[in-house]
C-alpha cells in the first residue's frame, strides 16, 4: 500500500479544525479517518482531534485479525466512544458547549473495506478508472433531495447546503452509516476528504487529478491547491491509499 494525508487551512479561514490520520496495524490492515470539527472557541479542533486521537490509539490497541462483522462493531462502538468523550468534554468545558465534528472512515484489510460515516466528510474508491462515491452526506439539502424536493443541482447552489443533519457531539444517541465495499470488484484507491474538498472540486475534477501522472503525495498536494484555487473557503483535509504500494506517511 501506499498513502499520504494531508490537511490545510485554506484561504479563509484563520485557524484548521480538521483532523486527519492514516495508520496500520500488521501488513495489511489500515485505518483512515478524516474529522471536519465545529464549534466556537477552538471547540471544533478539540472534537477532531478527540475523534482521531481515540481511533488510533484504539485501533491500534484493539484491532488484531478482525473478522468483517467484528469490523462493524468495532466501528460502531468507535462512534459511540467517541460521541461520549465529547459530550464528557463539553460538560467539564462549559464554554465549548455545541462542539462537534464530522466523521468518515475507512477499514481496509485483504479481505474486505468498510466506511463508517456520520457528517458530510466523504470517502471515495477507484475501480476500473472510474471514481466512486460510497458514502452519503448527512445534511439537509440531501435529505430534501432524497425526498424529492429538490433536484441534485439545486442541491449544489441551496444557501443551506452546508446544513448538517448529523454529527458526532450534537446527540447523546449516534447512528453511524457502515458500508460495505465488495473487495471481488478492482478497487485501485481509497479516498477520504473533508467537504472543504468536495464543496470546491466535483468528482470529475477529483478523478482527474487521481488518474494523473504523480506521486501519491503529488496528487493529494494537486487536489489541496485546487481547491484552495477555487476560493479554499473552508479547511481541506484529503487521506489517500493505493493498494499494492509501498510507502507514505502513515
Amino acid at each position: 500500500m501506499k498513502s499520504f494525508y494531508l490537511t490545510d487551512a485554506g484561504k479563509v479561514r484563520d485557524h484548521n479544525e480538521d483532523s486527519v490520520i492514516i495508520t496500520k496495524n500488521g501488513k495489511d490492515t489500515y485505518l483512515m479517518a478524516i474529522a471536519d470539527g465545529m464549534g466556537g472557541h477552538s471547540a471544533g479542533e478539540v472534537a477532531s482531534s478527540i475523534a482521531i486521537s481515540y481511533l488510533g490509539k484504539h485501533f491500534k490497541e484493539t484491532f488484531i485479525n478482525m473478522s468483517k462483522v467484528d469490523a462493524v462493531n468495532w466501528i460502531r462502538d468507535s462512534v459511540n466512544e467517541i460521541n461520549t468523550l465529547i459530550f464528557q468534554y463539553e460538560k467539564a468545558h462549559p464554554e465549548s458547549k455545541g462542539m462537534g465534528t464530522t466523521l468518515v472512515m475507512a477499514v481496509l484489510t485483504k479481505d474486505y473495506l468498510l466506511f463508517g460515516n456520520v457528517g458530510d466528510s466523504s470517502g471515495f474508491v477507484m475501480k476500473d478508472q472510474k471514481l466512486h462515491k460510497v458514502t452519503y452526506d448527512h445534511t439537509l439539502v440531501n435529505l430534501l433531495v432524497s425526498a424529492g424536493e429538490l433536484t441534485k443541482e439545486e442541491a449544489n447552489v441551496h444557501p443551506k447546503k452546508n446544513v448538517l443533519m448529523k454529527a458526532l457531539g450534537a446527540a447523546t444517541e449516534i447512528d453511524v452509516d457502515i458500508f460495505d465495499c465488495d473487495m471481488d470488484l478492482d478497487i485501485t484507491d481509497v479516498l477520504l476528504s473533508s467537504d472543504g474538498l468536495t464543496n470546491m472540486l466535483d468528482k470529475a475534477q477529483i478523478e482527474k487529478v487521481l488518474l494523473s501522472e504523480g506521486s501519491v503525495e503529488d496528487k493529494v498536494i494537486r487536489l489541496i491547491q485546487k481547491a484552495n484555487n477555487r476560493g479554499g473557503t473552508d479547511n481541506i483535509s484529503v487521506a489517500y491509499l493505493i493498494r499494492g504500494e509501498e510507502g507514505g506517511n502513515e
